[in-house]
């Protein structure tokens, strides 16, 4: 009898990207971010299998390093892209995030509902897990849509994590048998292990 397979999933949350209206999946990284990104290449490029992204401009910025560090192929993947919050830019923010997280059916104006965005992140995810058995895959995506992810497999990923999310971040999820055995943080954001590090 074959045993289980087991697939580990880096999950990167983008680096920082400054905020543009109406420009979603155009905006890249900052000075900062582009830094950052450099240090997520260093910390996965030793590990990865393969590295799928999110569309979005600011999310392959992170991750392309590690796919041409580790000369492992990079493919893009609609469904890692983050959730949409609305048709048009949303003046209060956090008050709108919070809304959906607490009421997940709901949606804004043009936008996604978090139980849409979750549903189409987990499969995803269970398509990964399947087409790379005993594999290494890193992930680059967005905030939401990583919460939302772990939130369908264990609901103690909800709103105070994501709001604890560094940019960028990395969690660590090891399925096993096709199954969520743990997830774990493997990133230490630079500004905790150096003193002293400048900002844009």
């Amino acid at each position: 009898m074959q045993a289980p397979s087991t697939t580990v999933v880096s999950f990167v949350r983008h680096a920082h990207s400054p905020y543009v209206p109406n420009a979603e999946r155009s905006r890249g990284l900052s000075t900062r971010g582009r830094r950052d990104a450099a240090a997520v290449t260093a910390h996965l490029a030793d590990v990865a299998d393969v590295v799928v992204t999110s569309p979005f401009e600011r999310a392959r910025a992170t991750v392309e390093g590690v796919a041409d560090a580790a000369d492992v192929p990079l493919v893009v993947d609609e469904d890692l892209r983050e959730r949409e919050l609305a048709g048009e830019h949303v003046e209060d923010f956090e008050s709108a995030v919070e809304y959906l997280w607490g009421n997940p059916a709901a949606s804004h104006p043009g936008g996604e509902s978090h139980a849409e965005a979750q549903a189409r992140g987990v499969a995803a995810v269970e398509r990964l897990v399947e087409a790379y058995p005993n594999r290494h895959v890193v992930v680059g995506t967005h905030g939401t849509l990583m919460a939302l992810v772990f939130n369908a497999y264990d609901p103690r990923y909800g709103y105070e994590f994501w709001n604890t999310l560094s940019m960028p971040d990395v969690y660590e999820a090891t399925f096993f048998g096709g199954e969520l055995a743990g997830i774990v943080r493997t990133w230490v954001p630079p500004s905790e292990t150096a003193a002293g590090a400048g900002s844009d």
